[in-house]
């Protein structure tokens, strides 16, 4: 079915909480998100982390219902409902039967609205989150991510802080912090309800949601200051770990940027796909990793041009030389331009697949409202892609190289491989290979 029959309808609240209605008459389910703009930019050093929490504990029972309810009232109607916290916002979503959504919209509106946060069950799901950090502390490339992120933003703006958060914190977050952080930061004005599916008119669900969040407090948005560049290079040695896992990268315009495009297309361009540069030459010809990717994170706040890989420390050298060597012939010599249709294409086929996606659809929308104000045409997104040229795409590897990268490595690392990133990446100094 062709995404394009997809109909898009917002409904602001008299509290300013907003309504979208994307509608999939071929879907056989109806998506339900609510959408909340707080997460782990929101947060300062010493709360890092409690949108995370308050996102676990919310499922764990509210003024008239334990967890065990909240779990078999959706699942007696065969849904699977879920969350999940990000840099930028909170979610709570549920997937079930179109006839169901509207019993769907009280039982989110209940969990969002009405969690109660149990002092016992507290703090059996602070060791269910310590468990899960744990995990990430033991895996090297998510360590190489945060390390990458503390190295891009540093640690005096939240850009630069894990979501997951810090173990001090998560050890002593209170009952009492958590309804106070909720209190502050979850208001209408932060808030978009939106589901998507069959769903033939929007107004009874406009009403449903009204019935159910009508009373949330306005608020006023909750804002954050873009986060500064830093660069630099962060080393984390893990003993036990046998590869050296590395994420580099730039910065690249925030999401409200339409330059952002041109990025996200040098990035495919450069290792999308396994006959674009970086996968070809590093994996294919050269053998120095299984894995190596390109790709450019372009969010409300924060936009990072990436490059991560894992590779084993004899090679991570080579490696860094010829990423470096990559990235320097994509500045200085003509775009090829089979590459670049390639990578086109490539993001016009990503582009079009996410437009079948419910889940996608709606956190596009709430990321457009929150951020924007409005909802963008999908096709507008489609005609910027189209008419990015070959000088803009090595403008973007030129203005790259003028910047300073930031480097994070992980795992086993040779103090020679971080000479080499620090000297090809952080200081721009041409050390020959």
């Amino acid at each position: 079915m062709d995404s394009s029959r997809t109909t898009s309808h917002l409904a602001t609240l008299p509290n300013g909480l907003r309504v979208v209605t994307l509608t999939m008459p071929w879907r056989q389910t109806t998506s339900l998100s609510v959408f909340i703009r707080t997460g782990g930019l929101h947060e300062s050093r010493r709360l890092s982390g409690i949108s995370h929490v308050v996102e676990h504990m919310a499922f764990k029972g509210t003024a008239t219902r334990d967890c065990q309810r909240i779990n078999l009232d959706a699942e007696r109607l065969g849904a699977e409902v879920n969350a999940h916290t990000d840099k930028d916002h909170t979610a709570f979503h549920i997937e079930g039967l179109p006839g169901d959504l509207g019993t769907f919209v009280p039982l989110l509106a209940d969990i969002v609205l009405h969690s109660t946060f149990p002092a016992d069950e507290l703090e059996r799901e602070r060791q269910v989150i310590l468990h899960e950090l744990t995990e990430v502390e033991e895996d090297p490339a998510a360590v190489a991510f945060q390390l990458f992120d503390r190295a891009a933003y540093g640690m005096s703006h939240p850009a630069g802080q894990p979501v997951i958060g810090r173990r001090a914190n998560i050890e002593r977050f209170s009952r009492d912090e958590l309804l106070a952080y909720v209190g502050r930061q979850y208001s209408a004005a932060n808030v978009v309800v939106a589901a998507a599916g069959p769903i033939d008119d929007p107004a009874p669900f406009v009403r449903a949601v009204e019935a159910a969040f009508g009373t949330m407090p306005g608020g006023s948005a909750n804002t954050v200051q873009p986060a500064a560049w830093v660069g630099g290079l962060k080393v984390r040695r893990m003993a036990g770990c046998s590869q050296c896992h590395a994420v580099l990268g730039y910065e690249t315009p925030l999401l409200a940027d339409e330059h952002h495009v041109a990025h996200v297309l040098a990035a495919a361009l450069l290792g999308e796909g396994m006959s674009s540069p970086l996968l070809d030459q590093i994996r294919e010809r050269r053998g120095l990793a299984y894995f190596v990717g390109c790709s450019a994170d372009v969010l409300p706040f924060t936009g990072q041009f990436i490059i991560d890989a894992a590779t084993a420390p004899e090679q991570a050298e080579e490696l860094f030389v010829e990423v470096a060597r990559l990235l320097r012939q994509h500045a200085d010599e003509p775009i090829d331009p089979v590459g670049l249709e390639r990578a086109r294409r490539q993001l016009t086929v990503r582009a079009l697949r996410a437009l079948e996606q419910p889940s996608r659809r709606l956190e596009v929308a709430a990321q457009d409202l929150f951020t924007l104000g409005r909802l963008r045409d999908p096709q507008d997104g489609l005609r910027r892609l189209e008419a990015v040229t070959a000088a803009e795409v090595q403008a973007v590897f030129r203005q790259l190289l003028d910047s300073p990268a930031a480097v994070a490595l992980a795992g086993r690392v040779p103090a020679r491989a971080r000479e080499r990133a620090q000297a090809l990446f952080v200081d721009r100094v041409d050390t020959p290979a």
